[in-house]
């Protein structure tokens, strides 16, 4: 199914929109034709992104400052949208973080505020936004989910199962709207170059270490990967050749077995 025209009173919502994979799939977007409303809490940097889009296509961009974390700010952005004289076609549920470390160690103010930002945040939206979809009989939504989804991850245990959760998600979602014009997809990225690290309290370099390189995809593939998927009505689409296929074997396998293996291999002496 492809993606909905362009029209002047249509966008795209995108969150997590500030850096990363969601800055690369506002930007493919915008290379498609399509409008772009930019939802992260940096407003400085979705200013700067704005700018850099309209200035390099004369795209229509809108930014829209929020904290996804937050029910009240969530709620909001169905009028902050209509208010800017728009509705939104395709929905991009991006942003989301990652914790490290053992559960019994972990800061719990902080793993609830993942909870809230990779789990609630996604189904808020598409219950705020999904209906007008279907009522209009068109439209798309990009769910972002993880090859963590599809094994269980210590030392991340928290993200790894919300990811498990996007993507469990998104299928049933697809199922439900499959006769109404809508396309729903789950974007399933491995290992990226961004600042998903530094944020989860990862080592870089340690992470590239321990990880072969071949896995690694660019944010800017990644981006156009998942807009293509989308677009050509893909269920789920995991940027990669080998990504795809530890995805396959990870959900094959026993997921004790899987989570004993990566145990061994992430543990640093935490117990």
């Amino acid at each position: 199914m492809p993606l909905p025209a362009p029209r002047p009173t249509r966008t795209c919502l995108v969150t997590g929109a500030s850096s990363g994979i969601g800055a690369e799939l506002a930007r493919e977007l915008v290379r498609r034709g399509l409008g772009v409303t930019l939802v992260a809490r940096r407003a400085d940097r979705l200013h700067r992104l704005a700018a850099e889009l309209a200035s390099d296509g004369g795209a229509r961009v809108e930014v829209l400052p929020a904290d996804l974390s937050d029910a009240e700010e969530r709620a909001a952005l169905p009028a902050a949208v209509a208010d800017l004289g728009l509705t939104v076609d395709v929905l991009v549920n991006n942003a989301g973080f990652s914790t490290s470390g053992p559960v019994h160690r972990a800061d719990r103010a902080r793993e609830l505020e993942l909870v809230r930002t990779d789990v609630e945040a996604v189904v808020d939206l598409c219950t705020l936004f999904v209906a007008g979809m279907t009522s209009r009989r068109q439209g798309a939504v990009l769910n972002v989910a993880s090859t963590a989804a599809f094994l269980p991850l210590p030392r991340q245990a928290s993200y790894g199962a919300a990811k498990a959760f996007v993507l469990s998600y998104t299928h049933a979602l697809r199922a439900e709207v499959a006769s109404t014009g809508v396309t729903v997809a789950a974007l399933c990225p491995g290992p990226v170059d961004t600042e998903f690290a530094a944020v989860a309290g990862l080592d870089g370099d340690q992470l590239v270490g321990k990880l072969p390189r071949v896995l690694f995809v660019s944010p800017a593939a990644v981006a156009r990967a998942g807009i293509d998927g989308l677009a050509e009505g893909r269920a789920a689409v995991i940027p990669g050749v080998l990504n795809r296929a530890g995805a396959v074997a990870s959900a094959l396998a026993p997921p004790s077995l899987v989570a004993r293996i990566l145990h061994a291999t992430r543990h640093d002496g935490d117990r």
